[in-house]
């Protein structure tokens, strides 16, 4: 804004020295245009997210980039080249129709696998510059980095890494290990180019119909093979469940027959060791309203509580 402010000034001044009587006004008007333009570039705002390269005709590009916010430099002398320092990303993957990607967008990658197959990748890549770097990045590469350097090394690591795996493996089991296989590769090249990588995002991988249906047909037989061994092996446990069990009523019943037996055993000791008490039990099982009294003696007989108490009411007293 203040350079074209200076140019307009500058052309007022000319127009107003051609006119009789306005040269000296013409002549002021002339030198402050003058001044205010090359006033004007002698300073450059420097963006948030920026940094700014500067080249000096006389010694090339300085090796310390600018930082954001307000900067002078040599008008003439020094010039600043800006670098988005920000987050950053490239998509290459076939356009949906109807749908915008994200960031700049090339065609989709095509690959080959380990048998020789035909393999389609969409890739989205996140990157920043390094913004220590950014006058080695400005040097060896230019503000063009992207299309240079970026994409091809992306093109060449996606299909470098997906010629190390099968086909079915890379739809099946192996899709994340392609993923860190080109991270790794292409973290360490655009390192070295003052890159530095975010993340690699494989949003598709494609392999021809025929291979893909083929893969589908083993992966279900393969599935319905598990569920058979599966139920057989769910039938062992049932089976094993009901053996434990068989058993274990088993060893109840043979334990409780032998304490049958073994409380008959000590009953039968018991009552070879004390005869009264067979008379006890008979006595027992009489009646529960009678009230008799068990006398050992060698005439083996009871008597009668209820005869004795009725005699002892009717007795007179002494």
């Amino acid at each position: 804004m203040l350079t074209l402010i200076g140019i307009a000034l500058l052309v007022l001044g000319i127009v107003l020295l051609v006119q009789p009587g306005r040269r000296s006004l013409g002549g002021v008007v002339a030198i402050v245009g003058l001044v205010v333009a090359v006033l004007s570039q002698s300073f450059v705002v420097i963006p948030a997210g920026h940094v700014g390269v500067v080249f000096n005709v006389f010694g090339g590009v300085q090796p310390t980039p600018l930082g954001e916010g307000f900067r002078i430099v040599i008008p003439g002398i020094q010039n600043v080249v800006l670098y988005d320092a920000r987050l950053k990303e490239v998509t290459l993957a076939v356009p949906t129709p109807g749908t915008r990607q994200p960031g700049p967008s090339e065609e989709a990658i095509t690959a080959r696998s380990k048998e020789g197959l035909e393999i389609g990748v969409d890739v989205t890549v996140q990157y920043r510059i390094k913004r220590d770097e950014a006058a080695l990045l400005h040097r060896n590469v230019g503000p063009g980095y992207v299309d240079t350097l970026v994409v091809p090394q992306i093109r060449s690591k996606v299909r470098d890494a997906v010629g190390l795996f099968n086909a079915a493996d890379l739809i099946s089991t192996q899709r994340t290990q392609l993923e860190a296989a080109v991270t790794r590769e292409l973290s360490e090249d655009l390192g070295a180019q003052h890159v530095e990588l975010v993340s690699v995002l494989l949003r598709r991988i494609d392999i021809p119909q025929s291979v893909a249906k083929v893969i589908e047909e083993k992966q279900t037989a393969e599935q319905q093979v598990q569920v058979a061994e599966n139920r057989r092996r769910q039938a062992e446990i049932d089976a094993q469940r009901a053996v434990v069990q068989a058993k274990g009523e088993r060893d109840a019943a043979i334990l409780k027959a032998e304490g049958e037996a073994r409380a008959i055993q000590l009953r039968g000791e018991a009552l070879r060791r004390s005869p009264e008490v067979i008379q006890l039990t008979v006595a027992e099982k009489l009646a529960p309203g009678i009230n008799t009294v068990l006398l050992p003696s060698d005439g083996n007989y009871l008597l009668d509580l209820r005869n004795l108490q009725t005699l002892n009411r009717t007795a007179p007293a002494r």
